[in-house]
């Protein structure tokens, strides 16, 4: 059964950074992607970056590059999202995901979630 684990949420000021962790387990993950997508009050859920667990190829949404980065540690099938110059608008639930292959930047392409992990930016 797979299982995807995040933390690391938290209430920080604007301008301020937190890094988030996707555990996952229950399977083999050497050929999935792992994506963060985050879903703010009122809004729709939406991409915000992706890892290709093998290879390490990554993609982050345009409003965020330069500011989010994604990292894996494969020994501890572990993914992060790593924020900086964090922003109110940035306040969201956080979500990882994973799918088998490539990474993608739709919802609905994803197999597995986690619960989420609040991130709340007060300015």
């Amino acid at each position: 059964q797979v299982e995807l684990v995040e933390s690391g949420g938290g209430l920080v000021q604007a301008g301020g950074s937190l890094k988030l962790s996707c555990a996952a387990s229950g399977r083999d993950f050497s050929n999935y992607a792992v994506g963060w997508f985050r879903q703010g009050p009122g809004k729709e859920r939406e991409f915000v970056a992706a890892i290709k667990w093998d290879n390490g190829a990554t993609a982050i949404a345009d409003p965020e590059k330069g500011r989010f980065t994604i990292s894996r540690d494969g020994a501890k099938t572990l993914v992060y999202l790593g924020m900086n110059n964090l922003q109110p608008e940035d306040t969201a639930v956080y979500y990882c995901a994973a799918k088998p292959g490539m990474f993608s930047f739709v919802v609905d392409r994803y197999d597995f979630w986690g619960q989420g992990t609040q991130v709340t930016v007060s300015s």
